[in-house]
């Protein structure tokens, strides 16, 4: 390690059958990798201040394998806008880049300690706007990134399928601490399973990186069960990264009693479905028919028949967000928190005040009979709609080709 920090830290104890046409090929495929969905979908589709962030009580810190973090982190997650002084997310809305550095200063100074974005989001940009916003702060955060997509390293191009070979990890990994403009990853994620390298391949050479300084641990996003334990055998893995939310609860089922057996931390993204949890969609929403603008045009939950009957969801985030007198958001979050004592969601916000009642939502706390019956309530909704299109969800839940 070559450089002592601050951060709290423990002892060690495919193939598709959807088919997309171009142009909207292209526009979806932009969206979906940056919304945690690889790039090497276009392989299965065809296609060849300086401040000091606030001391937090045990009590308010969530453990990340032999790491310990703020039970709310920040994920950062933006593409270039009309100009290069303009970044956007991919529901629509826009930032400047200015205040997106502000925005994980702001996110920071009030105690957040956990900054997730990866290399394909942009591609590159992310990682400049945090490496930006994270001068004089370093010291004070667990920093996430994530490789894995068949990026060219030089330009930006994403190429087809994905690309997790040791040696364009490793320089994939340069790029993004230049980017990011720090010495070491905190947490470094292989982004996708890549089908065609085997996972110990993959956790040597993050071992390596390791043993290097350049990274301190190891995480997987949306990976098959053998395969977390396959990398966990060569590399304990601090984290998985997966979807987790009131209107996906899919890791319930295997992805989270294994992470509490092997002592592995769980990462949360899309908290907030999409922004279904926030109680600023309705019935009449509609998401137009361009994935390049918003993704969800192409999400079948959140299509026209599905959003109506998933509604009935909001309607218990809204009862209940009522009866502890807090905000649509801070209930769905506040709920993933009580699930287990090593879950972090990841929210992702353009505005301030979103990142504060986000932020507030860590305060938030349930009775067990409180529990038990919210519990209830959202396992008796039945959810309409796949979460992301077929061709998309064929890339979780993948296991890497056995070592030879």
């Amino acid at each position: 390690m070559t450089k002592s920090h601050r951060v709290n830290q423990s002892p060690s104890n495919n193939q598709s059958s959807s088919k997309i046409d171009n142009p909207q090929r292209r526009q979806f495929l932009t969206s979906a990798a940056c919304l945690g969905v690889a790039p090497w979908l276009l392989s299965s589709l065809g296609e060849a201040a300086a401040q000091t962030a606030s001391p937090q009580p045990a009590s308010q810190r969530r453990k990340l394998g032999a790491l310990e973090v703020f039970p709310v982190g920040l994920g950062c997650q933006w593409k270039p806008g009309p100009d290069e002084r303009t970044a956007q997310d991919y529901f629509g809305s826009r930032i400047d880049r200015s205040a997106a550095v502000a925005l994980i200063r702001r996110a920071v100074d009030q105690g957040v300690t956990l900054i997730d974005t990866a290399e394909v989001y942009g591609p590159f940009i992310s990682e400049e706007i945090v490496g930006d916003a994270l001068q004089g702060l370093r010291e004070t955060v667990v920093l996430e990134s994530k490789f894995g997509f068949n990026v060219d390293l030089e330009t930006g191009k994403i190429g087809e399928g994905l690309n997790s070979r040791p040696e364009h990890i490793k320089r994939a990994v340069e790029g993004s601490l230049r980017r990011l403009r720090t010495d070491r990853i905190d947490v470094l994620y292989q982004h996708r399973v890549d089908p065609l390298v085997p996972i110990e391949d993959v956790a040597g050479a993050v071992k390596d990186l390791v043993a290097e300084g350049k990274v301190l641990h190891f995480g997987l996003s949306e990976p098959g069960l053998e395969t977390i334990r396959r990398a966990h055998a060569i590399l304990p893995l601090a984290a998985i990264q997966n979807e987790y939310s009131m209107v996906w609860r899919g890791p319930e089922a295997d992805v989270l009693p294994l992470c509490e057996e092997l002592g592995i931390g769980f990462v949360s993204w899309a908290p907030l479905g999409y922004g279904f949890l926030t109680g600023t969609i309705t019935a009449e929403t509609r998401f137009g028919d361009d994935p390049e603008r918003d993704f969800r045009a192409w999400v079948p939950r959140m299509a026209e028949d599905a959003l109506a009957a998933n509604m009935a969801l909001v309607d218990v985030v809204r009862t209940w967000a009522q009866r502890k007198e807090v905000k649509p958001a801070q209930l769905a979050l506040a709920w993933l928190l009580a699930q287990k004592p090593f879950i972090v969601p990841i929210p992702g916000t353009t505005k301030a005040a979103h990142l504060d009642e986000n932020i507030a939502a860590a305060a938030i706390t349930f009775t067990e009979d409180e529990l038990h019956q919210l519990n209830a309530d959202v396992a008796a909704v039945k959810i309409e709609g796949a979460r992301l299109p077929p061709a998309v969800l064929a890339m979780s839940g993948v296991e890497a080709p056995p070592k030879a």
